[in-house]
């Protein structure tokens, strides 16, 4: 019997892992609308479901809403169509893979992906990312094959991707530590060397150059992840024997194993924590600095994310899907004074008072080790 391919097993992964994410999230807050479900086919190829989680507008103003959360998308999609030769030129830049296409029209590819982001309402709830994708390049299909036959081109360039990350308002060792650990065990079952080198590009990936700062407290990260060796995960220098590489999955079935695994883990890493953090006491000064810090969500989204590039670069792509990880409302202010005082109190200094704004931001600016 042939292996199912790997394109169809991802298929099938993301659309189960998405119905598990909603049930979870619905079950929590019973009483809350039930999150909006939109399939969608794309015109050059392809079909994804957008399932987003939003208050109506027009609520009573005067009764404020008390779901848990306030915006959350979890999507799925499954693509496929011609990749530009422009794109192609700026993804190989992160994956060496990718051979060059022989003529304008570019290269068949594959993709396969689920997103979600959830920005809960509470100020001590914190947001939470999750991606895990499949992303395949082929040769073109000969100009002389009917549309109709059961071609099956030769796979060029293939990897998987993805990564999960928690960026809180308020910092909770408590909530990072489980977090982590939760990432962290679901790695280890893969290599040892997950989790230390994905949570370090992770640490990388999630900064915001022009803040100096780091979006949130991390979590784990990775790219460009198949059967060649990966930079961030070299044979020793002095050696070529195989024996020696370090522990992690490289063939499609192992990775995908693992991405499975890293998947699944999502719901005990971060349920827990919005189950308990929702119900928590908060002020007007709370929110105030929730939204200011939902602005820098913002400004990584839209100008430093490679995915969301990726996204509005492709023809055909469904916008509103790729900007659902926005959150609703968000805010900025000119010389904010919240959380501007990291360097006035040395870290357990006799004294010094330390404002719960300036805890989170001098663990932003300088990533700790949380498992």
């Amino acid at each position: 019997m042939p292996e199912t391919p790997m394109r169809q097993q991802m298929e099938e992964f993301i659309l189960s892992l998405q119905d598990e994410m909603i049930k979870a999230f619905e079950s929590l807050d019973a009483n809350a609308p039930a999150f909006k479900r939109d399939s969608w086919v794309r015109p050059q190829g392809g079909l994804g479901k957008s399932c987003v989680f939003s208050v109506p507008f027009d609520h009573d103003a005067t009764s404020p809403s008390t779901t848990i959360l306030e915006k959350a998308g979890v999507n799925t999609s499954i693509v496929h169509g011609m990749l530009p030769p422009a794109a192609i030129k700026q993804m190989r830049a992160d994956h060496s893979s990718m051979p060059l296409p022989d003529s304008p029209e570019g290269l068949p590819f594959f993709a396969a992906g689920i997103s979600l982001v959830i920005h809960p309402r509470n100020p001590h709830a914190p947001t939470v990312h999750a991606n895990y994708r499949y992303f395949e390049i082929t040769e073109p299909i000969p100009k002389d094959v009917p549309k109709d036959a059961d071609h099956k081109p030769k796979i060029l360039s293939w990897w998987f991707g993805g990564g999960s990350d928690l960026t809180p308002s308020y910092l909770c060792e408590e909530d990072a530590i489980h977090f982590h650990s939760t990432l962290k065990n679901a790695c280890d079952q893969h290599g040892t060397e997950l989790y230390p080198t994905f949570k370090k590009w992770c640490d990388e990936y999630f900064y915001i150059t022009h803040r100096g700062e780091s979006r949130g407290i991390g979590g784990i990260f990775f790219d460009d992840l198949n059967e060649a060796e990966h930079l961030r995960m070299p044979i020793s220098s002095n050696t070529t024997s195989t024996s020696t590489k370090p522990r992690r999955p490289y063939t499609a079935s192992e990775i995908f194993s693992f991405v499975q695994t890293a998947g699944r883990a999502f719901i005990p890493s971060y349920l827990p924590i919005l189950s308990k953090r929702s119900s928590q006491p908060h002020t007007p000064h709370d929110r105030r600095w929730q939204l200011l810090r939902r602005g820098r969500y913002v400004e990584f989204n839209l100008v430093i994310d490679r995915g969301t590039k990726f996204g509005l670069m492709t023809p055909g792509a469904r916008i509103e899907s790729i900007l659902m990880s926005l959150p609703e409302t968000a805010r900025w202010e000119y010389m904010c004074e919240l959380g501007g005082d990291v360097e006035s109190v040395a870290e357990g200094e006799e004294g010094g008072t330390v404002s719960e704004e300036t805890k989170l931001m001098r663990v932003l600016k300088n990533p700790r080790e949380w498992a």
